[in-house]
C-alpha cells in the first residue's frame, strides 16, 4: 500500500519505518526541513533502539522517503497518517494546532478517496474536527472527494517501540459505520494483517471509544506508578520493605507487577501530558477526576523524593557538595528528557549551591540542550553543572552518587572502584537498583525509596 506519514517524531518515525518493513511505500512528510535534511542523510532525530537501521534498511530498499513536499504526500497515500505533536496547553489541554495544521493540508491536496488515521493522542472529539477541517478545505476548493477519519492510538514503550509494533498486543480502530467508515475500516485491517497473524488483535470500536482508549491506558499506567509510589513512602515510615510487598502483591493475577517499581516519579512524553489532558477535556464535560488529579499530585511529589532525602541526610545548604547523578533520560533507552527526574532533582541541587556532575549513556546531546534552555536564566548555575562522558569519571570525588534512571550498565559497576572514586560511600537510589543488604556489606550508606536499610 501507498503510506503518507505526517510528522517524522517519536511516533510517525516509527509508524513508517515498520510498516515499509512489511513492504508498504512510505512517504514521510515533516515541516521541519532540517530534520528531513536529517533523515536523508542518514541520520534520526531520536533515539531508538533498532530504528535507524531499519529506516536505513528501508531507504535502501526504495521502501520510505522523507520530503517537505506536503502536496506531493497527499497525492501520494491511500492511508494518510496525521502523527504529529499534541503538546499540553497552557491550561493542560492537548493542543490540537498541529493535528488541524495537517488536516488543512490534506483538505487543500487530496484527490480521490483516503482514509485518514489520527495516529496522534488526541482529545475524545479530534477525529470530527478534522472531518470538519478536510470538508471545509475541499469546498473551498470546490470538489468532492470521499475520506473517512479513523482513531488508531498508538501503544509504543520507548525503549520497546518496534517490538510493540510488529508484535501488538492490540490494534485499535475507531471507525464511522456510515460507507466511508466501513471502507476505511476494511482498508485499515488489510494494511494491519502482517501484525495480526492470529486475527485476535484488532479490536475494532467507534471513533469516540478508541479515542478515549488511549487516554485511559495511559491513565491507569501512570495511576499504578503514583499508587506504589505513594505505599513506598508510607512503607518507608512504617520499616517495611515496599519490594517485599511487591512481591507479595504481584503474583495475584488481579493485580500482576507491571508498572508497579517504586522510584522517583514518572516522566517522558505520554503519562504527565495526557494525564493532564484527560483531567482537562473531563471538565470539559463537568466530570471532575479526583483520582487523576491525585495521582498527578502524587508523581509532582515524588519527583521530589531524592531532593528531600538528600537534604535530610546534607542540609539545606549544599553549597560545599559535588553530586554524581547517573541518568538523565526519563527511562532507559531512550534520550527522552520530557519531565524526567532528573531535571526536577539537578534544579534543585543546583539551586542549593551544589556541584552536580551527570552521565547518561545516550541522552548527553538532549541533556545539553535540555539544561541549556532550564538553566539560561540562571548563568551561575552553569558553572556548577557539567556532563561526563563516563560514569566513573563523573563519581570521581563526588560527595554522593545519585542514581535516577535504571540503565542496565548502572546495576552492577565495580562496587569497590566507585566506593574509592566518592569522597563519602554514599549513595541515593531513586529506581531501587541495588539491594540494602549487598550496600551494608559494602559499607555503602544507601537511601533508596521504601527500602529497608540497616547499615548506617
Amino acid at each position: 500500500m501507498n503510506i503518507t506519514i505526517i510528522g517524522t517524531g517519536y511516533v510517525g518515525l516509527v509508524t513508517g519505518a515498520c510498516l515499509a518493513e512489511t513492504g508498504n511505500h512510505v512517504f514521510c512528510i515533516d515541516v521541519a526541513a532540517h530534520k528531513i535534511d536529517l533523515l536523508n542523510h542518514g541520520g534520526v532525530p531520536i533515539y531508538e533502539l533498532g530504528l535507524q537501521e531499519m529506516i536505513a534498511r528501508n531507504r535502501a530498499a526504495g521502501r520510505i522517503h522523507f520530503s517537505t513536499d506536503l502536496a506531493a504526500g497527499a497525492a501520494h497515500g491511500d492511508i494518510l497518517f496525521i502523527a504529529v505533536g499534541t503538546p499540553p496547553d497552557e491550561d493542560g489541554s492537548a493542543d490540537l494546532q498541529y493535528v488541524l495544521a495537517a488536516a488543512r493540508n490534506i483538505g487543500q491536496h487530496m484527490q480521490g478517496f483516503k482514509v485518514i488515521v489520527n495516529k496522534s493522542t488526541v482529545p475524545v472529539g479530534t477525529a470530527q474536527r478534522v472531518q470538519q477541517t478536510i470538508a471545509v478545505e475541499l469546498a473551498a476548493r470546490a470538489v468532492e472527494h470521499s475520506f473517512s477519519v479513523v482513531s488508531n492510538p498508538e501503544f509504543l514503550k520507548e525503549g520497546e517501540a518496534i517490538g510493540d509494533f510488529m508484535q501488538p498486543d492490540r490494534i485499535v480502530l475507531g471507525c464511522d459505520n456510515d460507507q466511508n467508515g466501513v471502507r476505511a475500516a476494511e482498508i485499515m485491517r488489510c494494511l494491519y494483517a502482517p501484525f495480526n497473524r492470529d486475527h485476535k488483535r484488532i479490536l475494532q470500536m467507534d471513533v469516540r471509544s478508541a479515542e478515549l482508549t488511549k487516554y485511559a491506558a495511559n491513565a491507569m499506567l501512570a495511576t499504578r506508578i503514583s499508587f506504589i509510589n505513594e505505599l513506598a513512602n508510607l512503607a518507608e515510615c512504617m520499616g517495611a520493605d515496599i519490594e517485599e510487598v511487591r512481591r507479595g502483591i504481584g503474583p495475584d493475577p488481579r493485580i500482576g507487577n507491571h508498572f508497579l517499581s517504586a522510584g522517583c516519579g514518572y516522566g517522558g512524553s505520554c503519562f504527565p501530558k495526557d494525564v493532564q489532558a484527560l483531567i482537562r477535556t473531563a471538565s470539559e464535560y463537568h466530570q471532575p477526576l479526583p483520582l487523576l488529579s491525585a495521582v498527578e499530585a502524587v508523581n509532582d511529589a515524588q519527583k521530589q523524593v531524592l531532593v528531600r532525602k538528600i537534604v535530610a541526610r546534607l542540609g539545606e545548604d549544599l553549597s560545599a557538595f559535588r553530586f554524581a547523578v547517573w541518568g538523565l533520560a526519563f527511562k532507559p533507552n531512550t534520550d527522552d528528557m520530557r519531565e524526567a527526574p532528573s531535571r526536577i532533582l539537578i534544579a534543585a541541587l543546583l539551586a542549593r549551591g551544589a556541584t552536580v556532575v551527570a552521565y547518561d549513556p545516550v541522552a548527553m546531546d538532549e541533556a545539553r540542550r535540555v539544561f541549556m534552555l532550564d538553566l539560561q536564566n540562571a548563568p551561575a548555575a552553569h558553572a556548577r553543572l557539567s556532563l561526563s562522558e563516563d560514569p566513573m569519571q563523573a563519581v570521581a570525588g563526588a560527595d554522593a552518587l545519585v542514581v535516577v534512571t535504571e540503565w542496565n550498565e548502572f546495576k552492577n559497576p565495580d562496587f569497590q572502584r566507585l566506593r574509592a572514586q566518592l569522597k563519602k560511600p554514599l549513595i541515593f537510589d531513586g529506581r531501587n537498583v541495588y539491594e540494602p543488604a549487598e550496600m551494608s556489606e559494602l559499607g555503602i550508606e544507601y537511601h533508596a525509596i521504601g527500602r529497608v536499610y540497616e547499615g548506617f
